[in-house]
């Protein structure tokens, strides 16, 4: 590895120092030898992957840390959070030369950890492991994860759960909540912290007139990116505190996420969200009140010579980059699931009337559009109630798509449309295997995400391909794991 250690070099108020306490009797979990080789590991360090993952072994190059931060869950400031169960174990290059935290989660109690244990379950740890893979092979930015190992110790949750280890991978674990921390308990800091993430996250904006406007501007813009792409996948995060909310616009902790299976906008994937607030239909908002509490951490750094009100007006005028960057990748990349032509005045109503269609009739997300892209028209209307909707819907579509190049259309539908999702069933059935100490399953899941777009009737089962039959309950997920 090389090792590029950033962090440490911030001001001893941000972090803790510690080593991870491992489990008892670690033990392999599944290993992903392609990430691995990204981030240039030798062979010794491969073959060392467990002790790594597990928390036996660290780096004299780089000391653990467990981060300090700040956050507002579910609307509500939660004030001094933290790294409560995980440490960031190494800063290293991949092949591109970009700089990767190794960030290994369930490594024991810290100062932060707020009454918690420190650890991590299996269950919670497979469903993370799996969800970065699928995102990333969707072509989302995400964290990622090396490997994870089980081990032989019980964690107490609402049973007695198999505790686990992952080494997650992210481009940056700097938080919202970060700015919000410094800003309540450590203000002296903000000017330095915030110079170093524009040098480290965006060099591009040391150039600009004002670089912390530039910088702001960004990371509204990536946040937006990063939210339309999830909508287009239809994957809900479930718990979008300011905490969970990165800087680069990379998709960072995965707790009781969901990929869309009938279209439910309203869905509540996490049943710890009484209120709904975290629902799929309303990320793009909670994503917008995200970078305005995150903005207003920012006023502090008005220049001397710049009139504060036009400081706030201008931090302000950020912001309003946010919904037209959503909603140009957002309508783009729905023209481009439906196969309609991006410069036509009806494309996106269009798709929204499709959309409205797999509401009302309760329609598999994912699987409806590979119908729509396979020309299965009758298979659809088939299972519509509302037939002449369909019929409607099905006129305005071709009548877009007539004397268009439908060949370059109908290849960005196969680009844009997953054969393959994460179901809350596929990881539980990994769960349960695992648990049992078979990981077979895991690897048959992680191997059929890694090409989601493509075909794999070797790989798939038939409980992939759709929801659960209506009389069997859903998985039920939370914030505990």
């Amino acid at each position: 590895m090389q090792f590029n250690p950033r962090y440490p070099s911030l001001n001893p108020k941000l972090y803790h120092h510690q080593m991870p306490v491992p489990l008892k009797g670690a033990k392999a979990g599944h290993f992903n030898e392609a990430l691995a080789n990204q981030l240039q590991w030798s062979e010794q360090d491969k073959a060392k992957w467990v002790e790594i993952c597990s928390g036996q072994k660290t780096f004299t190059e780089f000391e653990p840390l467990a981060m300090v931060y700040a956050g507002h869950q579910f609307g509500q400031w939660a004030g001094q959070l933290g790294d409560g169960r995980g440490l960031l174990i190494a800063q290293i290059l991949d092949t591109n030369g970009q700089t990767i935290d190794l960030h290994l989660k369930g490594a024991g109690s810290t100062p932060y950890s707020r009454m918690g244990d420190g650890r991590a379950v299996l269950r919670s740890v497979i469903r993370e492991y799996l969800a970065g893979h699928a995102l990333n092979a969707l072509g989302i930015a995400s964290s990622n994860a090396v490997g994870f190992t089980s081990s032989t110790q019980g964690i107490q949750r609402e049973k007695l759960e198999p505790g686990a280890m992952m080494l997650r991978t992210s481009d940056c674990h700097i938080r919202f909540g970060h700015f919000e921390w410094i800003n309540q308990y450590q203000p002296e800091l903000l000017t330095e912290f915030t110079q170093k993430c524009i040098e480290w996250h965006y060099p591009e904006c040391l150039d600009a007139e004002q670089p912390v406007l530039a910088f702001a501007t960004k990371v509204t813009q990536r946040t937006a990116v990063m939210i339309a792409k999830w909508q287009l996948v239809g994957f809900a995060h479930g718990v979008m505190n300011t905490d969970n909310l990165n800087i680069t616009g990379s998709t960072l902790d995965f707790g009781p996420y969901g990929f869309m299976e009938r279209f439910r906008p309203s869905w509540i994937n996490n049943h710890s969200d009484y209120q709904g607030r975290y629902t799929y239909q309303q990320q793009p908002s909670i994503g917008h009140w995200n970078v305005w509490q995150w903005l207003n951490n920012l006023v502090p750094l008005c220049p001397t010579d710049y009139d504060k009100e036009q400081w706030k007006q201008d931090l302000a005028s950020c912001l309003e980059h946010y919904e037209p960057t959503f909603l140009e990748h957002y309508k783009h990349g729905l023209n481009q699931k439906m196969g309609l032509p991006s410069f036509h005045k009806d494309s996106f109503d269009c798709g929204m009337a499709f959309l409205r269609i797999l509401q009302s009739e309760q329609l598999d997300y994912t699987q409806n559009f590979i119908q729509l892209q396979n020309k299965q028209f009758e298979m659809i209307k088939d299972d519509c109630l509302d037939r002449r909707q369909f019929e409607s819907f099905l006129t305005q579509y071709e009548n877009i798509r007539a004397n268009q190049e439908t060949d370059e259309l109908d290849a960005e539908m196969v680009q844009a449309n997953p054969q393959y999702i994460l179901r809350n069933h596929m990881a539980q059935k990994a769960i349960e295997l695992a648990e049992r100490d078979d990981f077979a399953e895991v690897e048959r899941l992680f191997k059929l995400l890694h090409q989601p777009y493509l075909k794999q009737p070797d790989l798939e089962q038939t409980e992939d391909l759709g929801p659960l039959p209506s009389d069997v309950p859903e998985v039920m997920v939370s914030c505990s794991s």
